[in-house]
């Protein structure tokens, strides 16, 4: 059996796919890589076709009619059959050297009993400043041996685990009945969010694994992209924020209880500055609907992360609440540079 499986969504990727699969064929017969076809108009298939008839051993290739991201990472879980299961966007790559390093490392636990989650660091990739800021996990994740979430300490804001970063057991995946909506954008936090609630066995490893491409214009998190998709964000934001009652799961794992709280409060920041961003009063009743989603859902934990977090800072009523939630929009800007 595989150590790792690693689907690669595709969709009109022609002009960059190879240098994501490149990235993975390093791992050899230990990776298996699936690439979905989410019925590309472009080359996208033929090249995905041509890795699978040079790599037979270690390419699969899934061709299927247009679901979206989250539909491709459905089938890609579907169809893996390695211990562990991870994701690689067709515009992304992994660092080589470190890559090697992780799938050592998965080995060598899984020889002592086995993880349910690795956590790497991720890169963010600059293409127009050629910059490279590297979000690291250190300090507040043990090193070197397996942990809980008891061991862990309280995250930094801009500490979140992501797509990039989590490599979860694959049955893991499939016990917590991971299914992702389709056609719909920023779900893969939700890939994340729901199997952590069961990864009791963690490791983290301090290497800089995802390199996180950032600077085509028509990527997710691009302003006026963000602006025109805000109800998808705003979906899966309340989605992730109503799935565990934090409260209850607080009483018996507070430390779990307080990253999965962080999560929520970044993901609900983030949908209310983009409702914001569009600055119509449609979209301010939007935004107090997905709140009043979150209260009723768990009216202890949703008045904490409304009121005392950095949610308080862009959840403000009226203009002046809206004009607060742009400005920290904007100065968030200066530091991560998404657009």
């Amino acid at each position: 059996m595989k150590i790792l499986s690693v689907t690669v969504p595709c969709y009109n990727s022609q002009e960059y796919m190879s240098k994501a699969i490149d990235s993975l064929l390093v791992g050899g017969d230990r990776v298996e890589i699936i690439i979905i076809n989410d019925g590309s108009k472009d080359n996208t298939g033929a090249i995905a076709d041509k890795y699978a008839e040079k790599y037979p051993d270690v390419v699969k290739v899934v061709h299927q009619e247009n679901g979206g991201h989250g539909e491709g990472i459905n089938q890609g879980l579907k169809h893996s059959t390695g211990k562990y299961f991870y994701v690689l966007d067709s515009d992304d790559w992994l660092e080589k050297d470190a890559f090697i390093k992780v799938l050592d490392k998965l080995e060598e636990l899984e020889n002592v009993g086995g993880i349910d989650l690795m956590v790497a660091n991720y890169i963010y990739a600059h293409a127009i400043k050629r910059k490279r800021q590297v979000i690291k996990y250190k300090g507040t994740l043990p090193q070197n041996k397996i942990f809980g979430w008891e061991d862990t300490k309280k995250f930094k804001v801009w500490q979140c685990l992501t797509i990039h970063t989590c490599i979860f057991r694959r049955q893991l995946m499939l016990d917590s009945k991971v299914e992702l909506p389709k056609h719909t954008f920023y779900e893969d936090n939700l890939m994340v969010y729901i199997p952590l609630r069961h990864a009791q066995k963690l490791y983290y490893m301090d290497v800089d694994l995802y390199s996180y491409y950032i600077g085509r214009p028509d990527q997710s998190v691009q302003e006026e992209v963000v602006k025109r998709r805000c109800l998808q964000q705003k979906y899966c934001s309340q989605r992730l924020a109503t799935t565990y009652n934090l409260t209850e799961i607080s009483k018996t794992e507070p430390k779990l209880a307080r990253y999965l709280k962080h999560e929520s409060e970044l993901l609900l920041t983030i949908a209310t500055v983009v409702m914001r961003l569009n600055k119509t009063d449609a979209m301010e009743k939007e935004n107090d609907a997905m709140w009043q989603a979150v209260i009723d859902f768990d009216p202890v934990m949703g008045k904490k992360m409304k009121n005392h977090s950095i949610c308080w800072w862009v959840t403000r009523p009226g203009k002046f609440g809206r004009w607060l939630a742009i400005t920290a929009y904007r100065i968030s800007q200066m530091f991560v540079h998404l657009n």
